[in-house]
């Protein structure tokens, strides 16, 4: 039996997310049925992160089993075939058997984008999350920091208490102001000094740790864009975080602003 491990992305707008849900597409569904009809059998896919409605994936990991012969740069090109624009195989490779999509992960990096502007573009709406405000990203970049490290993070998770624990270790918090954001890499400094800061209307929020809580994400956005226009300081992030109350955080952002982008192995 062989273990394929399949890199994707995808355009979540069209989607329920993820999982397979009774009210709605979604991507699960499209890549297992992809899967069937060029291999001619059923395999259940595994999944790096369950992706929620209106996410987008930049570096979606996934796995499943499987007795085809197909190479794997034809599984690549014969499962395009099957799938929605809107889905991109971007890798198939065999692993070892004891790759798991979801438990054999170490690091998620998301990415978050945000359209600064008075003015928004019809054609980012699925794309951006807008917000007309003006935003501080300097501070926001400060108290994001207050974030790093292993602490109980139910202060941002949706639907706590869950099955298991609150507890994550963040490793990065990066807020940066951008006139283009990257879509597959990071942007480095040099690119960002470059920019005039009159045409740098985007501000990307990226995150990289160990896992992630439900809308976990979406709600340290939400409570760093309080820092953004000046309503809250890194004090108060620093209290949210200690006070372990859902309540006491910011609201949570749209979907359509966040991505996927990365998924972290063992070498």
């Amino acid at each position: 039996m062989r273990n394929i491990k399949l890199t994707l992305a995808y355009d979540g707008s069209e989607y329920a997310g993820w999982q397979v849900q009774p009210n709605g597409p979604s991507v699960q569904a499209c890549v297992e049925t992809a899967i069937e009809q060029l291999t001619q059998q059923r395999s259940p896919v595994l999944v790096a992160g369950r992706t929620d409605a209106g996410v987008h994936a930049l570096g979606q990991v996934a796995s499943f089993q499987t007795d085809s012969t197909i190479p794997c740069k034809n599984l690549q090109t014969g499962l395009q075939r099957f799938l929605p624009d809107s889905i991109c195989v971007r890798e198939a490779r065999e692993v070892s058997s004891a790759f798991h999509a979801t438990y054999s992960a170490v690091q998620k990096r998301y990415r978050y984008v945000i359209h600064n502007s008075t003015v928004p573009y019809p054609f980012l709406k699925k794309y951006v999350s807008e917000f007309g405000r003006p935003l501080d990203a300097e501070r926001m970049h400060a108290a994001g920091q207050e974030l790093l490290g292993k602490h109980d993070f139910r202060c941002f998770e949706s639907h706590y208490p869950n099955k298991a624990t609150s507890v994550r270790t963040m490793k990065e918090l990066t807020v940066q102001r951008t006139g283009v954001w990257p879509v597959w890499g990071v942007l480095e400094q040099a690119e960002l000094s470059s920019q005039k800061s009159a045409t740098r209307e985007f501000i990307t929020v990226d995150v990289v740790a160990d896992g992630f809580l439900y809308n976990m994400v979406r709600a340290i956005v939400g409570t760093l864009l309080e820092v953004g226009v000046g309503r809250w300081t890194t004090n108060d992030v620093q209290n949210i975080l200690a006070g372990m109350d859902r309540a006491q955080a910011g609201p949570t952002a749209p979907a359509c602003g966040l991505y996927l982008v990365q998924v972290d192995y063992p070498d």
